[in-house]
């Protein structure tokens, strides 16, 4: 079965670090990457290899410092910090484990010397009062503030994505993880999780919806670092909005159809587009060396060939399409339409099938054309597009399983 394919590939992706265990994000090049495995952790924790997906907790969480995590792990190298991600994502994946674990017994295990529940308290403590690398709440909104490449669209030679300011995912994460301290903190009343959390949900519905447009702003850009109600939206279509509503953070049911009904147009073979192929009213101007690369009023590039720096970077995030981030928009169809629409969710995921008999046979890639005829880019094998259909294969199929009622997708 397809589920039983997915498990099998994503053996291939755990290795050994230690005594504990890492992610490979992907191959023949890349390393272990901090988001990427913490995403591909929310899989593990789905197909039941519940004391993998500890191991890899508990190997991130030994390197967190006053609210920072790993980017990268070189060796024994972990210095680099740039992402605002990652913490966020440890927090997703300590919320799916507890989930299937006794909370207790796993929030009080050690993972040198502090145990899991100290870990995510220190990130959220930490991400309120500002951490070492530049993230921090912004009080006004309680939105948090990322610094320019520290979200998965991270290309920096050049600046394909500048997202500095306040990104819808990262809004969207950090909702998720101010509800689980608010369920999981005895003293709530001394730090308000909870009211924080409706804070940030009222906030991206006022700030981050463009209703012209009918979808969420993908960023409200702040190149100064100030207050979010002080930022400038963009009208960038993107697919991270589609976290605001897997994660959440926008319960608006309205606002939720009208969103996917956006979202649909990005949809290829197996893969989401990065940016959809149309003007934008904030101008996205991308240079290498003082030269113009793109098409600042309509920057879609569709097509992931050419020089690295100044022309397939430059498509990376700006049409593109992912594998990873696809499975999102079956989760967020059936999370809004219900069971009604979980036959119809379960058939986009169905055609993830093409992808996986071709390239790297029983794999997923990295990345495809946003253009027909969609070719597969990037990297042959990538572990969060195998862990992101398997977590969301599981969640269509057996989400009724408790009311003996089990949903079964086509694929």
């Amino acid at each position: 079965t397809l589920e039983k394919d997915l498990e099998l590939a994503l053996e291939h992706y755990l290795v050994k670090r230690g005594r504990l265990k890492s992610v490979i994000a992907g191959y023949p090049w890349f390393l272990d990457w901090g988001r990427d495995s913490l995403i591909v952790t929310r899989g593990l924790i789905a197909a039941g290899k519940i004391e993998e997906a500890k191991a890899v907790l508990l190997q991130f969480g030994r390197f967190e410092e006053r609210g920072t995590l790993p980017n990268m792990i070189q060796g024994d190298n972990a210095g680099n910090r740039d992402t605002t991600d990652a913490p966020l994502w440890f927090m997703v994946a300590v919320k799916d484990m507890l989930r299937t674990e006794n909370p207790h017994d796993f929030l009080e295990t050690n993972t040198g010397d502090r145990t899991i529940r100290q870990i995510i308290f220190s990130i959220g403590n930490s991400l309120i009062h500002g951490t070492d690398n530049g993230v921090r709440m912004d009080p006004e909104s309680g939105l948090l503030f990322s610094p320019a490449h520290f979200s998965w669209m991270d290309t920096n030679y050049p600046a394909g994505t500048p997202r500095q300011g306040y990104p819808v995912e990262i809004q969207a994460l950090w909702h998720a993880s101010l509800s689980l301290l608010g369920l999981l903190d005895p003293q709530e009343e001394k730090r308000p999780w909870l009211s924080l959390a409706r804070q940030v949900e009222n906030s991206i519905e006022k700030l981050f919806w463009l209703k012209e447009e009918g979808f969420l702003a993908d960023c409200l850009h702040s190149p100064d670092g100030g207050p979010a109600t002080q930022a400038e939206a963009d009208d960038a279509l993107r697919p991270n909005q589609l976290l605001a509503i897997t994660l959440g953070a926008i319960k608006n049911k309205d606002y939720c159809r009208r969103t996917l009904d956006a979202c649909a147009g990005l949809l290829v073979p197996g893969a989401i587009r990065s940016l959809a192929d149309r003007p934008v009213r904030k101008p996205l101007a991308i240079y290498h060396h003082g030269q113009l690369l793109n098409k600042p009023d309509n920057p879609y590039q569709g097509t992931y060939a050419g020089d690295e720096d100044s022309q397939r970077k430059v498509a990376y995030h700006n049409g593109i399409a992912w594998s990873w981030i696809f499975p999102s928009f079956s989760e967020a169809w059936t999370l809004t339409y219900g069971r009604e629409g979980a036959e119809t969710a379960c058939s986009w995921l169905g055609s993830s099938i093409r992808l996986i008999n071709e390239g790297c046979i029983g794999q997923l890639p990295e990345i495809t054309d946003g253009n027909f005829p969609h070719r597969q880019r990037g990297c042959d094998a990538q572990a969060w597009g195998v862990s992101e259909l398997l977590r969301v294969v599981r969640l269509l199929t057996y989400r009724e399983e408790e009311k003996g009622q089990r949903i079964k997708g086509k694929g």
